[in-house]
């Protein structure tokens, strides 16, 4: 594919996230581009699942999609190379002289809960502790709700983290904190 999260936005093929390091973000494809063609095909009438799949195919080959956005005096074609794509839903590293970690979830998919605790272990554990934590969540389109719960019982020592209600009351969830968090007294900024 390209690497990009695509949905129906007022009948609009929109693109919700580019997914980082692939065809699509390195294009500089952005979330709300509105592709207005695919393989000069208009998308007009296409459903989600026909674009899906004009859009995937062998990695190597090429696919041409017509973007308009905000700012665009015109629509812009862009000609990319599809690729395999895999997602990496979490990368850190350090910022500020090594005092900041930096943590990027770009989606919540199986193990992020998991990939998120060792990255946060891996910047408290090293020799110079951080002072201050980045959580990025930016263009993240969601996913999995437990992985996102667990990343969140990281930081909550008691409470409700989220319920869902359903039609039937066999369907409804509640997720509550755990008190056997590491306490975290240095700011946290959470961009979204």
């Amino acid at each position: 594919g390209i690497g990009i999260e695509i949905s129906m936005r007022k009948n609009i093929l929109t693109i919700v996230s580019p997914i980082e390091d692939t065809p699509a973000y390195r294009a500089g494809l952005k979330a709300e581009d509105k592709i207005l063609s695919i393989d000069g095909e208009s998308t007009e009438n296409m459903t989600l699942i026909d674009a899906v799949k004009k859009m995937r195919g062998p990695a190597g080959t090429t696919v041409t999609i017509t973007i308009i956005r905000e700012g665009f005096f015109e629509p812009r074609d862009f000609k990319l190379t599809r690729e395999t794509i895999r997602i990496k839903s979490v990368k850190y590293k350090r910022l500020e002289e090594d005092t900041i970690g930096y943590i990027r979830l770009s989606q919540f998919q199986e193990n992020s809960g998991e990939e998120f605790s060792k990255a946060l272990e891996d910047l408290e554990g090293s020799q110079k502790p951080i002072e201050g934590l980045v959580i990025d969540l930016r263009n993240n389109p969601g996913g999995l709700l437990d992985q996102a719960v667990t990343v969140c019982d990281e930081f909550l020592e008691d409470g409700l983290i989220v319920y869902t209600q359903g039609r039937l009351s066999g369907q409804d969830m509640r997720f509550t904190a755990r008190p056997d968090n590491e306490k975290r007294d240095y700011p946290i900024i959470v961009l979204v």
